[in-house]
């Protein structure tokens, strides 16, 4: 199996997101997924400051793929995600059906947010020049099995491992919404978030994180535990969210995993006081964390 860096899915300030690329140019990841796929008011990074980062990263032996937004609003959006789609350099990550078009059959990844469930889906998206798909988050690993079964051939699979789920967008800005602010006069507040807004319950109960027009599972997704059943269910690639302290760490205990040598990064991220959930692997409630054996 292959790691990759998702899209970062927050609003970083420009010389925190180089920092971070410039440090992943030496982690054991084999792809990085680059652009803004939230909000197309955050312009910390133009196409070109993408493509520039792209190149750097594929000088280091990285496959690079552009992300694109999962929702589109405006005809502003979709100029912009035509640039994306006609790059001519690198593979383009499509969240949109919109993007599925403009690439026209040239080789892409269909993004986690495409709304692919079953056989029938996955060989129209790979008639369509899909050469990977990320598997919906809240699919079970008994889904994914069904799924594998009749996967069309040369169309790889890849598992979101590790991160805030991204659960739902909407027209709205909910954290424009919690400063009790219009989403037009947002002043950009998502930038002083660099992990989301966290949202609990009246019993203090991690529920969501608000992300600009994003909510996010309140704790992150992990799946380290899980690492012989993603084998077995012959997974390609699993997918790595960025955040914005201890990624290398992170990095580090899966990539211990897949070699199957223990580290302190994989005993760190595992210990028992450590909060995550993995229950939408395990077919239950998302947000739990199911200390039980897949069978």
């Amino acid at each position: 199996m292959k790691l990759s860096l998702g899209p970062i899915q927050y609003y970083w300030p420009v010389e925190t997101v180089q920092a971070f690329y410039k440090q992943a140019r030496d982690w054991p990841v084999d792809i990085v997924y680059l652009g803004e796929v939230v909000c197309s008011k955050r312009r910390e990074l133009r196409l070109l400051d993408w493509l520039e980062i792209a190149d750097k990263l594929e000088a280091a032996g990285k496959e690079v793929v552009l992300s694109t937004l999962a929702l589109m609003e405006a005809e502003s959006e979709l100029i912009t995600l035509q640039k994306i789609c006609e790059n001519g350099d690198f593979k383009v990550e499509a969240n949109d059906m919109a993007a599925v078009h403009l690439i026209n059959s040239r080789p892409f990844v269909a993004g986690p947010h495409l709304n692919l469930y079953n056989a029938s889906s996955l060989e129209l998206i790979r008639e369509n020049g899909a050469v990977r798909w990320v598997m919906p988050l809240e699919l079970s690993a008994r889904t994914l099995g069904e799924l594998q079964a009749g996967r069309p051939e040369g169309l790889e699979t890849e598992v979101f491992a590790y991160g805030h789920m991204p659960l739902s967008f909407s027209a709205r800005c909910f954290t424009a919404r919690a400063h009790n602010v219009p989403k037009d006069q947002c002043e950009l507040r998502c930038i002083d978030y660099p992990d989301g807004m966290p949202l609990q319950t009246q019993e203090d109960q991690e529920l969501f994180t608000i992300n600009g027009i994003q909510l996010q599972s309140g704790l992150p997704s992990n799946l380290l535990g899980e690492i012989e059943s993603l084998r077995q269910l012959q997974v390609d690639v699993l997918r790595l969210s960025p955040q914005a302290e201890g990624m290398q760490q992170i990095v580090a205990a899966f990539d211990g995993a897949l070699k199957g040598e223990q580290n302190d990064a994989m005993t760190a991220l595992m210990a028992a006081d450590t909060k995550w959930c993995n229950g939408y692997w395990h077919g239950e409630a998302g947000m739990l964390n199911v200390n039980a054996v897949l069978k």
